[in-house]
């Protein structure tokens, strides 16, 4: 030992009693302890696979539906409107045939027409009534005598028929006179009123000289 020692020092044998030992091997077993502790957190967490058991199992991606956005139509859940044409004639900006969705009123259909004329009297007209497919509307037009419904005349019939209320299929069925212009004659009505006379039957563009000569029997006022 070195000198500077004292000699009572030196001359002490260096003895371990039992219980240095067991606080060195607790300290010892601490240690160990700390030190696995840290090995054990330091290793990588594995993560479960986040994808279904499906695309798991296979190894191919799963399909997926279209989205919107991404030229996928989307079903609406609405059927179409259906619709009913209705023929407005007479005094109004644009007659003619208007097409207007099922449940819609008069007033609908004047409006698709453009409106009445100013000064138009539309007390006549019910204009709460609903519209039904086919119907002609006239507009601003003398009241038509009631009448009861009239057959289509065909030619040879005894019965001429009444040029103010007769339709465009009576019309049509008498002789000579095709869709087209029985369509005429509905439509010269409408703009220029009931006819007066037969003979204003030729003022109808297509009813010549001796298209009238055919009618005149079978039509009147």
């Amino acid at each position: 030992m070195p000198g500077w020692i004292p000699e009572a020092v030196r001359s002490t044998r260096w003895r371990l009693s039992a219980r240095h030992v067991l606080v060195l091997a607790a300290v010892l077993l601490a240690g160990l302890g700390w030190a696995a502790c840290s090995v054990l957190q330091a290793r990588p967490i594995p993560v479960a696979d986040a994808r279904p058991p499906t695309a798991l199992s296979s190894g191919a991606p799963v399909a997926q539906g279209p989205t919107p956005g991404q030229g996928a139509s989307v079903p609406s859940g609405k059927p179409p409107t259906a619709t009913v044409v209705i023929h407005v004639a007479g005094k109004v900006h644009r007659p003619g045939l208007v097409r207007a969705p099922t449940g819609s009123r008069v007033a609908d259909a004047l409006t698709l027409a453009g409106g009445p004329l100013r000064g138009v009297d539309l007390s006549s007209l019910n204009l709460a009534r609903q519209l039904t497919d086919g119907e002609q509307i006239l507009v601003g037009l003398p009241a038509q005598p009631a009448t009861s419904p009239q057959a289509p005349t065909s030619p040879g019939a005894s019965t001429p028929l009444n040029l103010n209320t007769a339709t465009v299929p009576q019309l049509d069925a008498l002789p000579g006179v095709g869709p087209v212009l029985a369509q005429r004659i509905l439509d010269y009505r409408t703009e220029n009123g009931l006819f007066s006379t037969v003979d204003q039957l030729q003022e109808v563009p297509g009813v010549g000289p001796k298209k009238f000569d055919s009618l005149k029997p079978h039509v009147r006022i």
